[in-house]
């Protein structure tokens, strides 16, 4: 497994030395950032720019080439208008997940409110429900089913935050959080990340049956619960 403080001191060196103070945010997503990495996780990096020009997508490729494990690096890189401009549902879950190595995502939080949270789930579970009926009846895919239960757990995430005002980054420290339905999803997820077998009919049909709850339960975003998603983001940095 990459030792990533060093790889990600090396990149930031890169990227300042490419881009100047034209770097607003950088940050870690995915495993390496909720400290969960295994020997195949990619390295998923969040790249603002002041302002980003399709040269600028070209020269950041450039650098990213003359990196180590170049074949393991991913992630998102935009301009910082294009961000504060980008939906607040996404931005709920992209604000929470994003470990800063340098700058601040802070102003984000303007967007960020309860009805984005709801719509975050509500969009979520809609999208996972159509994603699972569609694998049940036609690609009959064990990787599109781990990669279901990859996007169920964001969207417990989403819940959890929801329910309690709290983000728990790790997914063991949701077990305690979320309500049994949700430990289910959660419990599945690990044995599949693990290397588990996907037993392909019983975990579809939990999986649907899962989202169909939420597609059907989930509160209108216009009329979400108030105050949990108003509460402080960085309240839980597990």
């Amino acid at each position: 497994m990459i030792a990533i403080n060093p790889w990600t001191d090396h990149f930031l060196q890169a990227l300042n030395k490419t881009f100047g103070d034209r770097v607003w945010f950088v940050g870690l997503q995915g495993s390496y950032g909720r400290g969960e990495a295994t020997e195949t996780s990619d390295i998923d990096l969040v790249v603002v720019l002041h302002e980003l020009s399709p040269e600028d997508v070209e020269t950041y490729g450039r650098m990213l080439d003359t990196l180590p494990n170049r074949d393991l690096i991913c992630g998102f890189l935009s301009g910082r208008k294009e961000l504060l401009n980008w939906d607040p549902s996404d931005l709920f879950q992209f604000y929470h997940d994003t470990t800063p190595l340098q700058g601040s995502l802070d102003e984000l939080l303007l967007q960020i409110d309860d009805a984005a949270v709801a719509r975050a789930i509500k969009t979520g579970a809609c999208n996972l429900y159509h994603g699972c009926v569609h694998n049940m009846l036609y690609e009959k895919d064990e990787a599109i089913l781990r990669s279901l239960y990859k996007s169920a757990s964001f969207l417990v995430q989403a819940v959890c935050f929801q329910q309690t005002g709290r983000y728990v980054k790790t997914l063991k420290g949701l077990l305690p959080l979320v309500s049994t339905g949700e430990q289910t999803i959660i419990r599945t997820f690990l044995k599949l990340k693990s290397g588990g077998a996907a037993e392909f009919a019983d975990m579809s049909r939990t999986l649907f049956l899962w989202a169909k709850h939420w597609v059907q339960n989930s509160p209108n975003p216009s009329n979400p619960p108030a105050g949990a998603a108003k509460q402080s983001p960085a309240s839980d940095k597990t």
